[in-house]
């Protein structure tokens, strides 16, 4: 039997789902919010949404529904412009952000962050093996998320982002306070992979050790997205009523 590595942090078990609002338009978010009612809480609004026109009044709109919000544009900037940036975003009474780049970067984020949480973009769950080699990685994919977790944590980020597969690792080796988000998560009756090379299960990312997880298409995509958020609910609460 392998080791389980369950979240033991104070974070409500219906607020661990966070659905991918990975939509082209904001009345369609605004639909899909709606329909999913109370079955969702937390939610993600990435680069597709920030494309749709009012980013920001839609974020607005989303706290006035007592909802929580992931802004996801993985800033990479210099690290003045990054900081300046994460620190306006938080004054919108976001959650969660994300940051890519080096130390500085991440640096700069940790220092203006304020009571939003800042999460370091490690390994995008569609890169693999070979996609490393391409961008010119001379490591394993789990050498190079350790590695930037490692140095988010040491530097003053709150957490990261990364696939279910390597999440397991990272309990093992740094300290639990580190939050983790999965995205690439599969419903095991709907594991189609997609553009997603290195996806898990809903159990599979919390017995490895994830806080939360991030689940776009199965809920987006089923013909009854409402009943798909609470079957994943469901399967959420199984693994915290079992720890």
């Amino acid at each position: 039997m392998t080791d389980s590595f369950i979240s033991t942090k104070p974070i409500p078990v219906r607020e661990r789902l966070i659905m991918a609002l990975d939509v082209a338009s904001l009345s369609e978010a605004r639909a899909i919010v709606e329909e999913l009612g109370d079955s969702v809480i937390f939610y993600k609004v990435g680069m597709e949404l920030f494309m749709a026109g009012d980013y920001f009044g839609f974020i607005d709109w989303l706290k006035q529904q007592n909802k929580k919000v992931f802004v996801d544009l993985k800033f990479f900037d210099i690290p003045e412009t990054v900081g300046r940036a994460i620190k306006a975003l938080s004054s919108k009474g976001v959650d969660l952000a994300t940051i890519h780049g080096n130390d500085a970067i991440m640096e700069a984020a940790a220092q203006a962050k304020g009571d939003l949480k800042v999460l370091a973009v490690t390994a995008l769950t569609s890169l693999d093996r070979g996609d490393l080699d391409d961008l010119g990685f001379q490591c394993d994919v789990q050498a190079l998320v350790l590695s930037r977790a490692k140095r988010a944590l040491q530097i003053g980020c709150d957490g990261v982002v990364s696939s279910g597969l390597e999440v397991s690792l990272l309990r093992n080796e740094l300290d639990h306070k580190l939050l983790v988000i999965t995205p690439g998560i599969r419903p095991v009756d709907n594991r189609e992979e997609g553009d997603q090379k290195r996806v898990v299960s809903v159990e599979m990312a919390f017995q490895n050790g994830a806080d939360y997880i991030v689940v776009g298409r199965p809920i987006r995509d089923a013909d009854n997205r409402k009943a798909m958020a609470e079957k994943i609910q469901a399967q959420i609460l199984a693994q915290f009523s079992a720890s």
